[in-house]
């Protein structure tokens, strides 16, 4: 058996090859949407992808399967369990719970594991030159390393009234199927720590059943259902804007993107153009950089591993944009929008010079120090922690407002216009998005406490909950 572990730190999402090396063939497990990838595997190790293998509809990612489809021409072994509504609206080979596919000497099993979503489906696999018993398990959304999937998404982020309380119940049951396999089968999950997909993600790409069992805290609620579905349910964090296209596109017939896309360099005059027309630019460059000096208007999303999930929450699919960025980065980061979708890139400018060679003049950002956040607090001013709800509760700055920067161009009714404002996040990546957006907004009376609560309780300042 041929095992690749493909694993792309961006989303915190894992891909899987597996390939039988006596027939040559192989199938890809939940495949990203830059396909080249598994081509470059396939190619390096003389086989063909036959198969093409998806636990579920994702929500925070847009599935290659279909990209990686019609690049080598392997079936789709989709899931047709979950019922109405919960059915692929493209061709494909439906999967029910019980049923086997074969791939050379390899077996895969199917096992219906509802809870993340209705139709979630694992895949037991059984190496039989090596043993008659199975000896990993795909999970998916369903079971990760120290965590399981969130049954909210489809109600928090895709608007589907009462389906949460129904997905943590069928995850219950899910969990004690789970139990029920052996010990020694390892696990293979869909995401790994960091992804928004769970809350407490472990950071091992991999795991065994027995190992969940005894550290896992969803299988330590034996006959107690409700306890496990107040657990699951309490303290998730927010599920970005995206996860709710993600879900239509990945179910529904959708144009293919098989290639990575090049993207056209503006000149000055394109770029002053295409901002009069209210095109939305993001610069990609580091906080520090952005905010010593930045194109006015323009949106700081980094381009670290965060960078799609941000640029998800800010931008509109039916919009173009515009990317900011030195072009040593431009694949990089052109492949992390394909992930979700993102592909109505208008052009890129590499620097702040495009505008200013035009005449154009750069605004710099009001970044303070913790003195100086310490004594501006002592005047009447406006603290705004942007972390997610879970985290300001378990401890923020007294008298501190939360919005979360998120949903911050949804709420800018709470920042205040007519006194000061100190925003502030964790270690200052979400305050300098934020700082941009208030920027944008026509905000200028924002201090950005870039050190945030990290800086805050290393020099030993007291939180309240």
């Amino acid at each position: 058996m041929f095992f690749q572990h493909i694993y792309d730190k961006s989303l915190a999402q894992a891909s899987y090859f597996i390939g039988c090396q006596r027939a040559g063939v192989a199938a890809v497990i939940d495949p990203k949407r830059d396909v080249d990838t598994y081509l470059e595997i396939a190619k390096a190790n003389n086989m063909q992808i036959t198969h093409i293998f998806e636990t579920h509809i994702h929500a925070d990612f847009l599935s290659g399967s279909r990209e990686l489809a019609k690049l080598t021409g392997a079936d789709m072994y989709l899931s047709d369990e979950g019922g109405e509504g919960w059915e692929y609206e493209f061709d494909h080979i439906g999967l029910k719970d019980g049923q086997i596919v074969k791939l050379g000497n390899l077996i895969f099993e199917v096992m219906h594991t509802p809870g993340h979503t209705p139709e979630s489906i694992s895949f037991l696999l059984t190496d039989t030159p090596a043993s008659k018993e199975p000896v990993m398990l795909f999970t998916g959304d369903f079971v990760f390393v120290g965590d399981i999937g969130r049954p909210d998404l489809l109600e928090k982020a895709a608007g589907m009234t009462g389906t949460m309380d129904a997905g943590a119940k069928q995850m219950y049951k899910s969990i004690n199927k789970f139990s029920a396999l052996p010990d020694f089968i390892q696990v293979w999950p869909g995401h790994g720590a960091g992804s928004a997909c769970g809350k407490a993600l472990g950071a091992v790409p991999s795991t065994t059943v027995g190992y969940e069992k005894v550290r896992n805290w969803a299988l330590q609620y034996d006959n107690d259902e409700k306890g496990f579905v107040q657990y699951l349910l309490a303290d998730q964090p927010e599920p970005p804007k995206y996860f709710a296209m993600m879900k239509k596109l990945n179910k529904v017939d959708r144009p293919l993107l098989t290639e990575v896309p090049a993207l056209k360099k503006l000149s000055s005059a394109e770029l002053k153009d295409a901002m009069g027309k209210g095109i939305k630019v993001l610069d990609t460059r580091d906080k520090v950089e952005f905010a010593a000096g930045f194109i006015p208007g323009t949106l700081n999303v980094q381009g670290n591993n965060s960078f799609a999930t941000w640029a998800g929450w800010f931008l509109k699919y039916d919009e173009q944009f515009i990317i900011l960025a030195d072009e040593s980065k431009l694949d990089d980061l052109t492949r992390k929008l394909m992930r979700i979708g993102l592909d109505n890139i208008y052009g890129y400018v590499p620097s702040t010079s495009t505008w200013t060679e035009a005449g154009g003049t750069l605004e710099k950002a009001n970044v303070i120090s913790l003195e100086e956040a310490k004594k501006l607090m002592q005047e009447d001013v406006q603290v705004v922690d942007l972390r997610g709800v879970a985290e300001y509760n378990s401890g923020h700055i007294a008298n501190a407002d939360n919005v979360f920067v998120g949903t911050l161009p949804q709420n800018l009714d709470k920042i205040s216009k007519d006194k000061k404002v100190l925003i502030h996040c964790q270690g200052g990546d979400r305050a300098a998005i934020a700082y941009s957006i208030l920027a944008k907004d026509g905000f200028d009376n924002i201090s950005n406490y870039s050190g945030g609560i990290n800086e805050w309780v290393n020099k030993g300042e007291p939180l309240v909950s």
